[in-house]
């Protein structure tokens, strides 16, 4: 019996060893993702807030880590007219739109994704 925790002993320090010397070689699966690969946001042609004549609150339910939230940023902002700013902590996206949009179009955009709009709000 006491072998067979030996055993188990050693198999656990040897797992711990391994996932720390994956994480220190950036290899470890760490995200709510499932991947290491570190999701930047990518920054808008035009950061004129002036050119967003309209604003929105866009609730947002799937997201669990920075990278759910940098994949809705992108996914809002390839639109194009639309600018979008994720708060990960509220679940929402804050968006300054060139063109007046609807509740369906942030359901359009973010179709292809794994994450589901659960609220919108027009600011202005």
């Amino acid at each position: 019996m006491s072998a067979v925790i030996i055993i188990a002993g050693f198999l656990l320090i040897a797992y711990a060893v391994y996932a720390t010397v994956q994480k220190a070689r950036g290899k470890a699966k760490s995200s709510c993702c499932g991947t290491a690969e570190t999701v930047l946001p990518k920054a808008v042609d035009d950061m004129d807030e002036s050119h967003y004549p309209f604003r929105y609150n866009v609730s947002i339910d799937g997201m669990m880590c920075s990278n759910c939230a940098s994949r809705v940023q992108n996914a809002i902002n390839e639109e194009g007219d639309v600018w979008a700013q994720v708060n990960l902590g509220r679940h929402r996206a804050e968006v300054l739109a060139k063109s007046e949009k609807t509740e369906r179009d942030f359901v359009r955009l973010l179709g292809g994704t794994d994450y589901k709009v659960t609220g919108f709000e027009k600011v202005r």
